[in-house]
């Protein structure tokens, strides 16, 4: 059984893949929040720089590939291994949400997107998984049933050849 910090890991993860196909597929180049940033047009960029939002697109394509390939790690990490409470998968869950969701909400405050606040979402998410995680750890195996247990596959044998 999956337990809640599990769950929501693994909404977490299916966000990243969704973010990633998004930013494969639909993000444009340049949001008009990135011209404005840097204090100048979309227009000014196209003449200062005429192959940015080419090149961008090509910067996209790879960071969304990352983010697909990240979110499926992190649904794996979070069904299979919390739930087991392998070691290293916590340690593995608070370096991969500070340097993912942590750090692009963070980013996006200090660059006043537009977005920031709909981007903090999955950083107060990831942060309530990892408080899932402890307060399930403090109080044991609450919520796992013996049969749970039993089907667990740290609870197999080992099978000799």
């Amino acid at each position: 059984m999956t337990r809640l910090s599990g769950k929501v890991f693994a909404v977490c993860g299916l966000w990243m893949v969704l973010l990633g196909v998004y930013f494969i597929l639909l993000r444009p180049a340049l949001l008009p929040e990135d011209p404005r940033f840097m204090g100048t047009s979309l227009e000014a960029l196209r003449v200062a720089a005429p192959g940015l939002e080419r090149w961008l697109g090509h910067v996209f394509n790879v960071m969304g590939g990352f983010m697909v390939a990240a979110g499926a790690l992190t649904a794996l990490v979070a069904w299979r291994f919390l739930a087991s409470r392998a070691p290293g998968a916590l340690l593995a869950m608070v370096v991969a949400g500070a340097f993912s969701v942590g750090l692009m909400s963070a980013t996006n405050f200090m660059l006043h997107s537009d977005f920031r606040w709909l981007l903090l979402v999955p950083a107060l998410l990831w942060a309530a998984g990892l408080a899932c995680y402890l307060r399930e750890a403090r109080s044991g195996d609450a919520g796992v049933t013996r049969r749970d247990r039993a089907a667990s596959p740290a609870s197999e044998t080992p099978k000799r050849a």
